[in-house]
């Protein structure tokens, strides 16, 4: 079958779960209106739930690698599905497009979708529009309603997975209400609450953090390591890199890979030297080539501090897409 169908022939692919399936032929799928729109539109309810599940995971994959690819409507419609596992495909494709007109839709599905993998996910999606609201991004009203949805969420009886998801898309916020709640998280003796509030830790930007993600650097965990030196990066905490050095040597590949990175986002002495060196040990192809990103994003790093200290404006979209980068 050629990999150049007609948007009717994707169609009638799409109705038969017989046919064959390739992730290019979402393309023409991408940015419908009009007929298309209506035609596709009309024939939703018809398409098997399997072969809309192998169509939106296509979709996600096929948008990762082609940022003009945009497969909004098709997962405006996913996420209103009678089926869980489209439903959460949707949710999650969807944040990417930033879609603020769908956040009380979303706010309901937190609180009232019947699936709990819906749920979490959805959560965790409200996580994109909360950073947009603290940078007024969005109508306020908009941002006060996510807020206390996820905040509701978050101090519910609903499974740990949703109340944890909530908890980590409230880190952007600096309300003193979301800082008690990952106090509260960071204390108790469970592994996933402690990883999801140093996660929120790393997302908040603030100093208050520090001794918390530091002490955590520590830990006998390699998961609770490893999200510590995450958070440790995303909150450029200068004090943390001799001991993220340190786990460049760590024998947990996750331990190693959250601490290169962090390293690139904070710079300084030694961290350059200290990439290359772990870089030039026997490592795998995959390690190697994410270390040469890892480097890139040091570079990068550097000689926008060199434009700082040199007081040379950046254009605004450049500005917005680094501090983007240290958010999310």
């Amino acid at each position: 079958m050629s990999r150049n169908l007609t948007f009717e022939q994707i169609l009638q692919t799409l109705l038969d779960e017989q046919a064959e399936w390739k992730n290019a032929y979402v393309h023409p799928l991408s940015d419908l209106e009009g007929e298309k729109a209506a035609r596709f539109d009309a024939l939703w309810p018809e398409i098997p739930p399997a072969r809309k599940v192998e169509m939106l995971s296509a979709m996600e994959n096929e948008a990762d690698d082609n940022t003009l690819l945009s497969f909004e409507h098709v997962c405006r419609l996913a996420i209103a599905d009678p089926d869980p596992q489209v439903r959460f495909l949707g949710v999650r494709a969807i944040e990417i497009y930033e879609p603020d007109d769908l956040i009380e839709t979303l706010c309901k599905m937190v609180v009232e979708d019947p699936d709990e993998n819906v749920r979490a996910v959805t959560a965790a999606t409200l996580g994109r529009f909360v950073y947009l609201g603290e940078i007024e991004a969005i109508a306020q009203a908009r941002y006060q309603l996510l807020h206390r949805a996820l905040l509701e969420v978050a101090r519910s009886e609903d499974t740990d997975a949703v109340r944890r998801n909530a908890l980590e898309a409230l880190g952007y916020s600096g309300d003193p209400q979301v800082d008690e709640l990952i106090e509260e998280a960071y204390a108790r003796p469970d592994t996933e609450w402690q990883i999801s509030s140093l996660f929120a830790m790393g997302r908040s930007y603030n100093k208050r953090w520090h001794k918390q993600v530091l002490e955590a650097l520590d830990h006998r965990l390699p998961l609770i390591r490893s999200e510590a030196a995450r958070a440790a990066g995303e909150l450029e905490i200068q004090a943390a890199r001799p001991r993220l050095i340190e786990l460049l040597d760590d024998p947990t590949r996750e331990v190693r890979m959250a601490a290169a990175w962090s390293l690139s986002q904070i710079g300084g002495e030694g961290v350059r030297a200290a990439l290359l060196d772990l870089q030039s040990q026997n490592i795998d192809d995959e390690e190697y080539e994410f270390l040469e990103d890892v480097l890139d994003n040091l570079t990068f790093n550097q000689e926008f501090e060199l434009f700082n200290l040199l007081e040379i404006d950046l254009p605004d979209d450049l500005e917005d897409d680094f501090d983007l980068d240290l958010r999310s």
